[in-house]
């Protein structure tokens, strides 16, 4: 969210910078855990308490916690995925990293014998070989990565 009023900004980066830079107030808006409430849960209702920057009133109900734990597709369902799956793979936990040759369009990178690839760029991208698909951000195409995804593979 980056159309918060000036004067409901209260990161001290905003201030640092002389009130040129918004800081990171924008990124920094208060969970919503329930689809409705004042606060949309962060805030106990009938506390008369507001969230410490304005959250939006239009939708965010519906991007809450209570919305996205009964929805296996949501990007709540996603990260629970993605940490059980560091949980679960040593690879993931371990410190070996490197960078794989890609495109512009195409971030890749492995961990042992963990293959992460993303595709940032507009059309699908063809898989890299892999022995199995241990979690993606979106339904594959066949064996492409649609556009705007994450795959992580097991090479």
């Amino acid at each position: 969210m980056e159309d918060l009023p000036l004067e409901a900004l209260q990161d001290s980066m905003h201030f640092r910078a002389g009130r040129t830079d918004p800081g990171r107030d924008g990124c920094r808006v208060p969970l919503p855990w329930t689809r409705s409430g004042h606060s949309f849960g962060f805030s106990p209702d009938g506390s008369g308490t507001p969230a410490w920057l304005p959250q939006p009133a239009a939708g965010w109900g519906e991007r809450s916690v209570e919305v996205q734990d009964h929805d296996p597709r949501s990007m709540l369902a996603l990260h629970r995925a993605a940490l059980a799956s560091r949980r679960s793979e040593p690879a993931l936990r371990g410190e070996r990293f490197s960078w794989l040759d890609s495109t512009e369009d195409v971030l890749a990178f492995t961990r042992d014998d963990v293959v992460c690839v993303v595709d940032l760029g507009t059309a699908p991208m063809p898989l890299p070989d892999h022995h199995e698909v241990l979690l993606t951000s979106v339904d594959l195409d066949g064996d492409h990565l649609p556009a705007d995804a994450a795959a992580w593979l097991r090479a």
